[in-house]
């Protein structure tokens, strides 16, 4: 009886060691999966949130350690957001501009993935394309070597010649379209619409400067008092220095386009004009009024003058409509007794 306990706690004991081993490892099994979730990481003090602004990977794609997967950018930075280890990169959990937060599922990384499980990356795989391509283009000499005779047998390749010159009238029909009016959106970058809210928000509680800067006026005070007379006779109005003060406004513009737009808060978005539209301050019985010169880039001084002048009486006859003094997007202020 007591050999038989003794057998019997014994292959209890053996089978509990065996159970205890098997459930050692399941779990150690479990604890070695290869698919990681790569989280959004701390991207500095006070920074909760970030925008996806590219993604230069297409899953799934394997990728080397330290490969970039997702470029964040944040308020005061720009992330690239790299692979810990070589892997497969099977899913990233986002789009462009989407906005993820951090310690948010970013991607999942399958590190027991090889190059060939799925291709190898897929920008590597677009210029080898390409330069299979090329080679086939050889072909074309067979075809030149068979042009001399088609050459040979009939001598008359001169008709295109003559549909050379027909582009040439297409090109004054676009100026009968009349000038240019298009505009260009650009997407506004968190940084850029950062900068934005902090410059509003000093220019409504800081105080505002007012900066002047001195230009020597003789040349151009001698070029009017040399051609004001003969400017007159021509063109039928007097040459003053407003003319030069919107031309060279406008060159300005021209060079610098960022002072020749604005920003829509709508869609976060910088619209720059392709175009130049000046208001000029004139006088009128009831006040300053700065009706708007539209596209002075096509203006001449003589349009400029011009123009003036047709504001002035309008302003003088209470004429002047809203639409003449909406969508400026640089004024001149009068330099008489306005200031």
């Amino acid at each position: 009886m007591f050999a038989a306990r003794f057998i019997a706690r014994r292959s209890l004991a053996h089978s509990a060691t065996v159970t205890s081993r098997r459930t050692f490892m399941q779990c150690s099994h479990v604890l070695q999966m290869p698919v990681k979730t790569i989280d959004v990481p701390t991207m500095g003090d006070s920074i909760t949130e970030g925008t996806v602004v590219e993604i230069p990977i297409a899953p799934p794609v394997y990728v080397n350690a330290d490969d970039v997967v997702v470029v964040l950018e944040t308020d005061k930075v720009s992330v690239d957001v790299r692979s810990p280890e070589g892997g497969i990169v099977t899913e990233i959990f986002g789009d462009i501009d989407d906005v993820v937060e951090v310690g948010q599922k970013l991607f999942e990384l399958d590190t027991d993935g090889t190059p060939s499980d799925s291709g190898g990356h897929v920008l590597d795989e677009t210029p080898a394309v390409e330069s299979k391509q090329e080679p086939a283009s050889p072909a074309p000499p067979k075809t030149e070597e068979k042009s001399p005779e088609t050459t040979s047998a009939s001598p008359t390749p001169p008709p295109p010649k003559p549909a050379a010159p027909t582009p040439a009238p297409t090109a004054p029909v676009s100026s009968d379209a009349g000038p240019d009016r298009s505009q260009n959106r650009v997407k506004m970058s968190r940084m850029r619409q950062r900068v934005a809210t902090r410059l509003k928000e000093a220019q409504n509680t800081a105080a505002m400067l007012t900066t002047f800067q001195e230009v020597d006026m003789g040349n151009l005070m001698e070029l009017r008092s040399k051609y004001k007379d003969n400017f007159l006779d021509k063109h039928g109005v007097k040459l003053g220095f407003m003319s030069a003060f919107v031309k060279a406004a406008t060159a300005a513009l021209q060079e610098i386009p960022a002072v020749n737009a604005y920003i829509d808060n709508a869609s976060n978005e910088i619209v720059y004009h392709n175009y130049c539209d000046i208001s000029v301050a004139v006088a009128s019985p009831s006040g300053l009024v700065v009706p708007v010169l539209r596209n002075t880039e096509n203006m001449s001084f003589a349009d400029v003058e011009k123009g003036i002048m047709n504001y002035a009486m309008k302003a003088k006859e209470g004429t002047l409509a809203l639409e003449d003094m909406a969508g400026g997007a640089f004024t001149i202020s009068n330099g008489g007794v306005f200031g």
